[in-house]
C-alpha cells in the first residue's frame, strides 16, 4: 500500500490583530488551504465551501506535514470542526521539530532560503490583503507555493539528515533532523 504523506498549509482571512488576539485563531477563519498528496501526486485547493473536504483529508493522511500546522493552521480548522486535530491526525510539524534542536522557532522562509536558495513568494499579511481585494487565485498561488516549499524542505532534511537556516544574526548554519523513513515509517 502507497503511503500517503500529506503536505499542509493555508491562509487566513483576518489577522490576530482584527480578530482580539492569537488566542482566537479559529476567528480568523480560511481564506485559501491546500495540500499535496503524495498518494495522488498532486495539489488540491480549498476555500471555505469544501474546507470538510480539506479536513477529511487531513485526517485520512498516513501523515500531515506541515511548518507550524500544529499550532496554527489546526487552530484555525477548529472553527469548522468539532474534531481535535491534533488528536485526529499523525503530523510531523516542521517546525516544531526544528524547535526543539534550536530552542527558538525558525521561519520556513530562512530554512528554505538556506537549504533550497529559494524563499518564499510572500508573507501571510499579503494574503490577507489579498482576501480583502478578492485576489483568491494569488492567495491559492502563494500557499501552493508554501506547500511545495515544505515539501522539498521535507524532502531535503530526509534525504541529507539536516536542513540549513540562517540565524538572527545571518550566520548559516546546519541543523541536524531526523526525517529519514525507516520500513515506511518516518523515524
Amino acid at each position: 500500500m502507497v503511503e500517503n504523506f500529506v503536505y499542509f498549509d493555508l491562509e487566513t482571512q483576518r489577522s490576530a490583530n482584527d480578530v482580539g488576539g492569537w488566542d482566537r485563531k479559529a476567528d480568523m477563519k480560511m481564506s485559501v488551504g491546500v495540500t499535496y498528496s503524495t498518494k495522488n501526486g498532486g495539489y488540491m485547493i480549498y476555500d471555505e465551501s469544501n474546507v470538510q473536504d480539506l479536513i477529511d483529508e487531513l485526517c485520512n493522511a498516513d501523515l500531515v506535514i506541515g511548518f507550524n500546522h500544529i499550532y496554527f493552521d489546526y487552530e484555525v480548522l477548529m472553527g469548522y470542526t468539532i474534531l481535535d486535530l491534533k488528536q485526529q491526525t499523525n503530523n510531523l510539524d516542521l517546525m516544531l521539530d526544528l524547535e526543539k534542536e534550536l530552542e527558538h522557532r525558525p521561519k520556513l522562509d530562512a530554512v528554505s532560503a538556506e537549504t533550497l536558495g529559494e524563499g518564499k513568494t510572500a508573507v501571510g499579511t499579503d494574503a490577507i490583503k489579498w482576501w480583502q481585494e478578492g485576489r483568491i487565485m494569488d492567495i491559492a498561488e502563494y500557499c501552493c507555493f508554501d506547500v511545495k516549499v515544505t515539501k522539498m524542505v521535507h524532502e531535503y532534511g530526509a534525504d541529507h539528515g539536516m536542513v540549513k537556516y540562517k540565524n538572527r544574526f545571518n550566520q548559516s548554519l546546519e541543523v541536524p533532523v531526523n526525517w529519514r523513513k525507516a520500513n515506511g515509517v518516518l523515524a
